[in-house]
């Protein structure tokens, strides 16, 4: 959980200490960022900054729920607890992808709380995430507002990685630490030439990608290897394709594609929670094409998502 929490941009510094205030109140929150930029470990971390920290927090995929059966079931998707003593934390992962059925049978149950949303009727406090500003949606009607207003006590935004690069050196460190300690292997040494790549990198798939690519380092003690990956493929590092001078239609375009399919990858497996024949199915690929396609672009799952 640190490596994911680390660094010293001020977004960050600031994000850091409105959980440390958010975590002691009951407030419902919701967090906003891309995919692979830390939202489970922020939900985890204010679960563990706060009251309820010995209690378990229940995580629901909703990209994964049948709304029809929400709606269908006594209690919902949110359970109940019968001593008022142990109360749970409700994690709802990407918020997003709940239908307006879903919503419906959802807002039903947060509106029986009474208490303007911060708790349902088994008095679990909520955490909620999207990897989209849901405004939009709002306006457009395709999420209701008294949901949004009952999740969005208050909002954390995580910047991507592209944003905070200065922070990659001590990512990489915590890191390099963490997956020592895991895999009993001496870290690489990485010098200054090696970090700047890493800096200058854009990092499409966040901290996740990151976190991938040192713990591919550390297994296979390949550094140089996976850096020409990297050079072969950097979508940020480049400038935008407007401003490549000299650059062909083809060249711009193969390169816009890439990177269109390496996101449309992430954000299916983020819908499916990293299941990797749904996400399949959800792309309308074959699942040994997604497997290459993840192994080519260099993806692949952790014990400890983001």
């Amino acid at each position: 959980m640190p490596g994911f929490i680390a660094g010293q941009q001020a977004s960050v510094l600031a994000l850091n200490s409105m959980v440390a205030e958010l975590a002691r109140t009951d407030i419902p929150v919701l967090i906003l960022g891309e995919s692979g930029t830390g939202k489970d470990v922020y939900a985890r971390l204010i679960h563990y900054l706060s009251p309820q920290r010995n209690v378990h927090l229940q995580k629901i995929n909703c990209a994964a729920t049948n709304s029809s059966e929400l709606m269908g079931r006594p209690n919902g998707t949110l359970p109940a607890v019968p001593n008022p003593d142990q109360i749970p934390g409700i994690y709802l992962d990407n918020i997003q992808e709940l239908d307006l059925i879903g919503q419906r049978a959802l807002l039903s149950q947060l509106s029986d709380a009474g208490n303007m949303g911060c708790r349902h009727t088994s008095g679990a406090r909520l955490i909620s995430s999207t990897t989209r500003n849901l405004e939009p949606d709002v306006a457009s009607g395709n999420f209701r507002h008294e949901l949004y207003f009952r999740l969005n006590g208050a909002c954390l935004r995580l910047p991507p990685l592209r944003e905070r690069a200065e922070d990659i050196p001590e990512l990489v460190e915590c890191f390099l630490a963490k997956y020592s300690e895991i895999t009993k292997r001496l870290p690489p040494s990485l010098n200054s030439k090696t970090l700047q790549i890493l800096v200058e990198y854009a990092w499409p798939g966040n901290i996740r990608e990151l976190e991938t690519f040192i713990r591919k380092i550390l297994i296979f003690g390949e550094v140089q290897a996976e850096l020409e990956e990297l050079k072969n493929f950097r979508p940020s590092s480049a400038p935008p394709l407007h401003s490549i001078k000299n650059a062909s239609l083809k060249v711009a375009a193969r390169a816009a594609s890439k990177e269109a399919e390496r996101e449309l990858i992430l954000q299916a497996l983020e819908r499916t929670h990293w299941n990797r024949k749904r996400a399949a199915h959800d792309l309308k690929i074959s699942y040994k094409a997604l497997l290459y396609k993840i192994k080519q672009i260099g993806l692949s799952s952790s014990s400890n998502e983001v």
